[in-house]
């Protein structure tokens, strides 16, 4: 049985559609209330109903379908999807699970709100957003399979996701284990880099946007803010604006810069990557202003300093995909998956290896000395040893710094 507030809804979409008219609804109210029995109503969806003002099929329909906001869509409205319920909804769109009748099968309906309908900005990005994911076919991102509009309803359809985000299972206060959290980002990196190759860039790469199905595998969702690298008048458009989440955004997309490219990505995928291992977010402020303020200006705690059983690879590989010049940043999510490859067989990544190897030498050539690893815990036991050209450049930069600290003491 609907409970009040899911009743109200659904009476006020059988008038909106004109499924039967307020002296029909009013008739049902008064006999509702003379029917009633010791203080307890029949639901008034059921009186009319029994009153012949709407049939039993329409109200499955609207039960299904009902929406929390005046934006209800009944099934109807979406010819050839049956909507059964709503599960999720944003100020951008609001998301059902529906049967599409043709394939028996179950998919997922994003549906443009009515007040957004009528703003052609809102509507072009629905339709860019359909038009960038039906260009995309990987396991890892959430398929595409229809864009249209019906009686001024616009609406999106995709393949429905059994399972949760990663920001369900933060929200706990889950705090990823680091095989874990690697497993998942290598899977959205496979996903960027099939979006990379066909010139798409996500700009919205955070935990919400990770879906996750019950065999673990991870699926990159909602491509509303996915634009063509090469696409400079939409480019060109935004210019100026910071478009993407404070807690995952790039400096260069804060900045509101018109070249915006693949590394932008890289960085909200590392920002996603330090939430996961360390339980936090990168950068936190009072105010969005605040936190992306932090994001161009203040250094980065390095992870492994909140999760001191990070390894030192995997701490190195997320401060490199987050630099905030993106010229250090990685070049792709191809030289990416490479590090992310040597660390899940417990190897020293190749490219932010370097970047480990440099900050070594750093600190010797200021005349500190290099800090012994931490044991690791039983988990990361069986990790390979340091490769061997990064234990000769070591060496010989420490060699390099006794000569200069004995001729300083001769003279």
């Amino acid at each position: 049985m609907a409970d009040f507030s899911e009743e109200s809804q659904i009476v006020k979409a059988v008038l909106a559609r004109n499924l039967a008219t307020a002296d029909e609804v009013k008739s049902a109210e008064e006999t509702q209330r003379r029917t009633a029995v010791n203080g307890r109503t029949r639901p008034l969806t059921d009186v009319l109903v029994d009153m012949g003002f709407l049939t039993r099929t329409q109200l499955a329909r609207l039960q299904g379908g009902a929406s929390e906001d005046s934006d209800t869509r009944p099934a109807q409205q979406i010819p050839g999807y049956i909507l059964q319920k709503k599960v999720g909804a944003g100020a951008m769109a609001v998301v059902y699970k529906a049967k599409q009748i043709s394939l028996d099968r179950v998919v997922a309906v994003k549906v443009l709100p009515k007040r957004l309908s009528r703003n052609a900005e809102f509507v072009e990005r629905f339709y860019r957003e359909g038009r960038a994911a039906a260009a995309l076919n990987h396991n890892n991102i959430v398929q595409a399979i229809d864009v249209a509009d019906h009686n001024g309803v616009h609406y999106f359809v995709m393949e429905f996701v059994e399972g949760c985000t990663v920001y369900d299972e933060l929200a706990t206060g889950k705090v990823y284990p680091e095989e874990e959290a690697l497993n998942i980002a290598m899977q959205i990196a496979r996903a960027l880099q099939h979006a990379h190759d066909r010139g798409i860039i996500h700009r919205d790469v955070k935990p919400k946007n990770i879906m996750l199905t019950p065999e673990r595998v991870a699926k990159l969702a909602d491509m509303g803010l996915a634009r063509e690298a090469t696409d400079l008048e939409a480019a060109m458009a935004e210019a100026g604006r910071a478009y993407g989440t404070p807690y995952y955004i790039s400096p260069e997309q804060i900045r509101g810069e018109v070249d915006i490219d693949k590394r932008a990505d890289i960085y909200s995928l590392g920002a996603t990557l330090y939430h996961m291992v360390t339980g936090r977010v990168p950068f936190e402020g009072p105010t969005p202003s605040a936190v992306m303020h932090k994001h161009l200006r203040e250094p980065l705690t390095p992870p492994d300093h909140i999760t001191t059983r990070l390894t030192a690879g995997c701490a190195a590989m997320i401060e490199m995909m987050m630099s905030k010049n993106r010229e250090e940043r990685y070049t792709g999510c191809r030289e990416l998956l490479v590090d992310m490859e040597l660390l899940s067989r417990g190897q020293m990544p190749l490219h932010a290896g370097r970047l480990l190897a440099h900050h070594s030498l750093d600190s010797l050539s200021q005349g500190n000395t290099v800090a012994p690893a931490e044991p690791q815990d039983d988990r990361n036991s069986d990790q390979a040893t340091t490769p061997m050209w990064v234990t000769v450049v070591l060496g010989a930069a420490l060699l390099v710094a006794l000569l200069v600290i004995l001729i300083q003491a001769v003279r």
